[in-house]
């Protein structure tokens, strides 16, 4: 072949581009399935590897920006599957694939086989649980392993939470091929105690294998036929399993499971806060509206006298007295509540709830028949008041049988505002008489 000019030669660096596009053009986005080897992850991020078969192998780049969405293991010897670009690398002309995703061989199948078992357990309605967990429960079950990390979360929040619920564990293996068994084992022992009211099911995050347990077919079936509700945290919150779906109740993680399970006491003495406040109110409003009754019916009598006076003194002055008694005795009992949850806090719940609910109902069933009984009291004192306001009055003396006598001009009071054969009222206590005047006799 006759020499070309150097005007039709390529240079290295535009062979390797043309090939380059040429090679991405043509395959495009590929799936590759290989063992890892010689894996490399400089300070930049990237992820440098090989990946090979018994006959050949390819070198790959995984950039940063793509690497942190990988989850896959990447170490030497894994098999995995890559989608990823056929490229070259063009400073020194090295075939290789610039990878996109990485995921673990043979996890494909295994998802796909889950999807399927999915679509069938929803289909048989092993996924309508939806009963609702009391809350608080008053005997919790939670079945998981007795030495993880699960398990100490869980109780750390329900004590500091409600530290006065009975909990008792029911251990078992969370992952491995005797897990599944060993829980619906546990359920089954659950629902013959008799004691629980609810379930927890639950374990620390981990690997799609160490989670694999909670997604055994049998075990679904075991909580959804479960007489007692069922709660399942599993792992964090991206992973879900078949035991979450099958659940009355599923949360994100083992805490968040405990914090839906109790409330939280501390809310609970903020709202016995404000409905001690509520109670101080009403009782405030309701002594403000005797009061005004008491000056309408002050406003309502002609000659009320000095006696209504002091006893409206008198009824502001208990007023002031009972607010101060209410509030020493809500303040008093705030203070019990306060040493009473500090000693809760020390002693053992399980000994010592029902005695500091039985005293809490006992303070409170006071607190609301104190303000009842000294309303009734002053009602009593308002009332007699009023009795001896209507004894002194004119219309009662008229009633001992007394008479006012009335001229057209008004009340007769001297017998020379009278005249003889002048016709008069004489108003008595019952009904009224006309006289006449015959004479006006001399004292």
């Amino acid at each position: 072949m006759a020499p070309s000019s150097s005007g039709d030669a390529l240079s290295v660096s535009d062979l390797n581009r043309r090939a380059r596009t040429s090679l991405e053009n043509t395959l495009g986005e590929v799936w590759v399935e290989g063992e890892l080897s010689r894996v490399s992850r400089p300070s930049s991020g990237h992820i440098y590897f090989t990946l090979k078969d018994d006959r050949a192998q390819v070198s790959c780049a995984l950039f940063r920006n793509r690497a942190r969405f990988v989850a896959a293991p990447m170490h030497e010897g894994d098999s995995v599957r890559v989608r990823a670009k056929v490229s070259i690398f063009e400073p020194r002309g090295d075939y290789q694939l610039i990878v996109e995703a990485v995921q673990e061989a043979g996890r494909g199948a295994l998802l796909a086989a889950l999807e399927r078992l999915k679509v069938t357990l929803e289909g048989e309605g092993v996924f309508a649980n939806a009963r609702e967990l009391p809350c608080p429960p008053q005997q919790l079950g939670i079945i998981t392993s007795a030495s993880g990390a699960a398990l100490q979360d869980v109780l750390a929040v329900l004590q500091a939470r409600w530290p006065m619920i009975k909990v008792s564990i029911l251990p078992v293996p969370v992952q491995g091929d005797q897990a599944a068994e060993a829980m619906i084992r546990a359920l089954a022992a659950a629902a013959r105690d008799g004691r629980f009211d609810a379930l927890l099911i639950t374990r620390g995050g981990g690997s799609l294998e160490d989670l694999w347990c909670f997604n055994d077919e049998r075990l679904a079936r075991a909580i959804q036929a479960s007489p007692i509700p069922v709660m399942s945290a599993v792992g964090h919150e991206i992973d879900t399993t078949l035991a979450d779906l099958a659940a009355d109740v599923r949360a994100p993680t083992p805490s968040a499971a405990a914090e839906r399970l109790v409330p939280d006491r501390r809310d609970i003495l903020e709202r016995l806060t404000t409905l001690t406040q509520r109670l101080t109110s009403a009782q405030q409003r309701q002594l403000e509206q005797l009061e005004q009754c008491l000056d309408h019916a002050a406003s309502r009598l002609r000659h009320p006298g000095e006696r209504l006076k002091v006893q409206r003194q008198r009824l502001g002055d208990l007023e002031a007295r009972l607010t101060r008694v209410m509030r020493y005795r809500l303040e008093h009992a705030r203070q019990r509540l306060t040493s009473d949850q500090a000693r809760l806090q020390q002693a053992s719940p399980q000994r010592t709830l029902r005695d500091r609910r039985a005293r809490l109902d006992t303070l409170e069933q006071r607190l609301r028949a104190a303000p009842e009984r000294q309303l009734s009291a002053q009602r009593q004192r308002l009332e007699g008041l009023m009795r001896e306001l209507n004894a002194v009055s004119p219309l009662a003396v008229l009633s001992r049988g007394y008479a006012i006598l009335e001229s057209p001009s008004g009340v007769v009071r001297r017998s020379s505002d009278t005249t003889p054969g002048e016709v008069l009222t004489a108003r008595l206590g019952e009904g009224r008489l006309k006289v006449e005047v015959k004479r006006r006799l001399k004292r």
